[in-house]
Protein backbone atom coordinates (compact mmCIF):
# COMPACT_ATOMS: atom_id res chain seq x y z
CA UNK A 1 0.00 0.00 0.00
CA UNK A 2 1.34 3.90 -0.98
CA UNK A 3 2.36 5.85 1.76
CA UNK A 4 0.25 9.09 1.26
CA UNK A 5 1.90 12.36 2.85
CA UNK A 6 0.31 15.06 0.82
CA UNK A 7 -3.73 15.17 -0.53
CA UNK A 8 -4.24 17.90 -3.75
CA UNK A 9 -7.44 18.91 -4.14
CA UNK A 10 -10.16 20.14 -6.68
CA UNK A 11 -12.30 22.72 -5.51
CA UNK A 12 -15.31 23.39 -7.66
CA UNK A 13 -16.71 20.19 -8.03
CA UNK A 14 -15.42 18.23 -5.52
CA UNK A 15 -15.09 20.75 -2.14
CA UNK A 16 -18.42 23.38 -3.62
CA UNK A 17 -20.09 23.44 -6.89
CA UNK A 18 -18.36 25.22 -9.37
CA UNK A 19 -17.68 29.00 -9.29
CA UNK A 20 -18.65 30.35 -12.75
CA UNK A 21 -18.74 26.94 -14.94
CA UNK A 22 -21.41 26.50 -17.56
CA UNK A 23 -24.18 25.47 -15.32
CA UNK A 24 -23.28 29.08 -13.36
CA UNK A 25 -23.20 31.25 -16.52
CA UNK A 26 -26.51 29.24 -17.04
CA UNK A 27 -28.49 30.52 -14.88
CA UNK A 28 -27.11 34.13 -14.63
CA UNK A 29 -28.04 34.44 -18.51
CA UNK A 30 -32.08 33.81 -17.54
CA UNK A 31 -31.34 35.76 -14.77
CA UNK A 32 -30.15 38.60 -16.50
CA UNK A 33 -31.73 37.71 -19.72
CA UNK A 34 -28.76 37.99 -21.27
CA UNK A 35 -28.02 36.57 -25.43
CA UNK A 36 -25.78 33.09 -24.38
CA UNK A 37 -24.20 33.23 -28.39
CA UNK A 38 -22.81 36.67 -27.63
CA UNK A 39 -21.65 36.44 -24.48
CA UNK A 40 -20.15 32.83 -25.33
CA UNK A 41 -17.87 34.74 -28.16
CA UNK A 42 -16.50 37.00 -25.88
CA UNK A 43 -16.00 34.80 -23.03
CA UNK A 44 -13.82 32.39 -24.72
CA UNK A 45 -11.92 34.78 -25.64
CA UNK A 46 -10.85 36.16 -21.83
CA UNK A 47 -11.90 33.24 -20.03
CA UNK A 48 -8.05 32.10 -19.82
CA UNK A 49 -6.42 35.62 -19.09
CA UNK A 50 -9.29 35.64 -16.14
CA UNK A 51 -8.48 32.54 -14.64
CA UNK A 52 -5.03 33.16 -14.64
CA UNK A 53 -4.94 36.24 -12.57
CA UNK A 54 -4.11 38.44 -15.72
CA UNK A 55 -7.28 40.42 -16.11
CA UNK A 56 -9.65 41.48 -12.70
CA UNK A 57 -13.22 40.47 -12.49
CA UNK A 58 -13.85 44.14 -13.63
CA UNK A 59 -12.03 43.77 -16.44
CA UNK A 60 -13.62 40.73 -17.29
CA UNK A 61 -16.89 42.03 -16.61
CA UNK A 62 -16.20 45.52 -18.70
CA UNK A 63 -15.40 42.65 -21.66
CA UNK A 64 -18.07 40.12 -21.57
CA UNK A 65 -21.34 42.14 -20.07
CA UNK A 66 -20.58 45.97 -19.52
CA UNK A 67 -19.25 46.54 -23.01
CA UNK A 68 -22.67 48.19 -23.67
CA UNK A 69 -25.48 49.89 -21.23
CA UNK A 70 -27.46 47.41 -18.96
CA UNK A 71 -30.79 47.07 -17.21
CA UNK A 72 -29.01 46.06 -14.51
CA UNK A 73 -26.09 47.24 -12.04
CA UNK A 74 -22.35 45.87 -12.31
CA UNK A 75 -22.32 45.59 -8.31
CA UNK A 76 -26.01 43.59 -8.71
CA UNK A 77 -24.46 41.08 -11.17
CA UNK A 78 -21.54 40.51 -8.91
CA UNK A 79 -23.23 39.67 -5.88
CA UNK A 80 -25.20 37.69 -8.22
CA UNK A 81 -21.91 35.69 -9.25
CA UNK A 82 -20.64 35.22 -6.22
CA UNK A 83 -24.05 33.95 -4.89
CA UNK A 84 -23.79 31.15 -6.71
CA UNK A 85 -21.10 29.60 -4.77
CA UNK A 86 -22.51 26.59 -2.55
CA UNK A 87 -20.48 23.98 -0.48
CA UNK A 88 -20.77 20.14 -0.92
CA UNK A 89 -21.21 19.55 2.88
CA UNK A 90 -20.31 15.60 2.93
CA UNK A 91 -16.96 16.35 0.96
CA UNK A 92 -15.78 19.81 3.34
CA UNK A 93 -16.04 17.46 5.93
CA UNK A 94 -14.24 14.54 4.94
CA UNK A 95 -11.30 17.03 4.02
CA UNK A 96 -11.54 18.95 7.21
CA UNK A 97 -11.26 15.66 9.14
CA UNK A 98 -7.84 14.51 7.29
CA UNK A 99 -6.90 17.72 7.68
CA UNK A 100 -7.56 17.79 11.72
CA UNK A 101 -6.00 14.55 11.80
CA UNK A 102 -2.74 16.13 11.05
CA UNK A 103 -1.11 13.04 8.58
CA UNK A 104 -1.56 14.78 5.39
CA UNK A 105 -0.16 18.25 3.81
CA UNK A 106 -3.74 19.40 2.60
CA UNK A 107 -3.48 21.50 -0.40
CA UNK A 108 -5.78 22.60 -3.75
CA UNK A 109 -4.59 22.58 -7.10
CA UNK A 110 -7.84 24.64 -9.05
CA UNK A 111 -8.89 26.77 -12.01
CA UNK A 112 -10.10 29.93 -10.73
CA UNK A 113 -10.61 33.49 -11.18
CA UNK A 114 -8.36 35.80 -7.92
CA UNK A 115 -11.58 37.00 -6.65
CA UNK A 116 -14.09 34.48 -6.48
CA UNK A 117 -11.32 32.59 -5.35
CA UNK A 118 -10.70 34.93 -2.47
CA UNK A 119 -14.82 34.86 -1.88
CA UNK A 120 -14.77 30.85 -1.91
CA UNK A 121 -11.52 30.79 0.29
CA UNK A 122 -13.29 33.22 2.52
CA UNK A 123 -16.63 32.09 2.61
CA UNK A 124 -16.42 28.24 3.23
CA UNK A 125 -13.54 28.21 5.42
CA UNK A 126 -11.18 26.50 3.19
CA UNK A 127 -8.08 28.30 5.47
CA UNK A 128 -8.79 26.21 8.19
CA UNK A 129 -8.66 23.04 6.13
CA UNK A 130 -5.57 23.93 3.33
CA UNK A 131 -2.03 25.35 3.84
CA UNK A 132 -1.81 25.98 -0.02
CA UNK A 133 -4.27 27.09 -2.58
CA UNK A 134 -1.81 26.15 -5.74
CA UNK A 135 -5.02 28.19 -7.75
CA UNK A 136 -4.76 29.07 -10.90
CA UNK A 137 -4.97 33.08 -10.23
CA UNK A 138 -2.11 32.97 -8.49
CA UNK A 139 0.33 31.16 -10.45
CA UNK A 140 -0.11 32.01 -13.92
CA UNK A 141 -1.18 28.33 -14.98
CA UNK A 142 -4.25 26.38 -15.33
CA UNK A 143 -5.16 22.48 -15.54
CA UNK A 144 -4.39 20.56 -17.50
CA UNK A 145 -1.21 22.05 -18.30
CA UNK A 146 1.23 19.51 -16.69
CA UNK A 147 3.17 22.71 -15.22
CA UNK A 148 0.59 23.58 -12.32
CA UNK A 149 0.98 19.90 -11.17
CA UNK A 150 5.13 20.42 -11.50
CA UNK A 151 4.48 23.73 -9.83
CA UNK A 152 2.78 21.87 -6.87
CA UNK A 153 5.52 19.07 -6.59
CA UNK A 154 7.71 21.80 -6.68
CA UNK A 155 6.52 24.11 -3.98
CA UNK A 156 5.65 21.00 -1.64
CA UNK A 157 8.51 19.11 -1.57
CA UNK A 158 6.59 16.01 -2.46
CA UNK A 159 7.66 13.27 -4.24
CA UNK A 160 4.70 12.28 -6.59
CA UNK A 161 4.03 8.52 -5.13
CA UNK A 162 3.12 9.85 -2.07
CA UNK A 163 0.56 12.44 -3.53
CA UNK A 164 -2.98 12.11 -4.20
CA UNK A 165 -5.19 14.10 -5.98
CA UNK A 166 -8.74 14.56 -6.57
CA UNK A 167 -10.65 16.32 -9.12
CA UNK A 168 -14.20 15.49 -10.90
CA UNK A 169 -12.51 15.39 -14.18
CA UNK A 170 -10.71 12.61 -15.72
CA UNK A 171 -9.11 14.91 -18.02
CA UNK A 172 -7.38 17.10 -15.36
CA UNK A 173 -6.22 13.60 -13.46
CA UNK A 174 -3.71 12.83 -16.36
CA UNK A 175 -1.29 14.51 -16.15
CA UNK A 176 -1.02 14.04 -12.79
CA UNK A 177 -0.92 10.83 -13.32
CA UNK A 178 1.51 10.63 -15.63
CA UNK A 179 3.82 12.54 -13.30
CA UNK A 180 2.96 9.56 -10.71
CA UNK A 181 0.86 10.96 -8.50
CA UNK A 182 -2.33 8.73 -7.32
CA UNK A 183 -5.63 10.22 -8.49
CA UNK A 184 -9.07 10.20 -7.41
CA UNK A 185 -12.35 11.08 -10.18
CA UNK A 186 -14.44 12.26 -7.67
CA UNK A 187 -18.25 11.08 -7.96
CA UNK A 188 -19.43 11.44 -4.78
CA UNK A 189 -18.22 11.97 -0.66
CA UNK A 190 -18.97 8.15 -0.15
CA UNK A 191 -17.18 6.89 -3.39
CA UNK A 192 -14.38 9.59 -2.32
CA UNK A 193 -13.60 8.34 1.22
CA UNK A 194 -13.86 4.69 -0.47
CA UNK A 195 -11.17 4.97 -2.87
CA UNK A 196 -8.83 7.13 -0.27
CA UNK A 197 -9.19 3.99 2.20
CA UNK A 198 -7.88 1.77 -0.84
CA UNK A 199 -5.25 3.92 -0.48
CA UNK A 200 -4.25 4.10 2.76
CA UNK A 201 -5.80 7.81 3.66
CA UNK A 202 -8.15 8.39 6.60
CA UNK A 203 -8.46 10.67 9.43
CA UNK A 204 -8.27 8.28 12.38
Amino acid sequence: MPHISAIFWDVGGVLLNNAWDREERERAFRQFNLDEKEFADRHEMVVSSFERGKISLDEYLDRTIFYRPRPFAREVFKEYMFSLSQPYPDTLALARELAKSGKYLMATINNESKELNHYRIQTFGLREVFTLFVSSCFVGLRKPEQEIYLLALEVTQKPAEECCFIDDRALNLECARKLGMHTIEMKNAKQLREDLSKLGVGGA
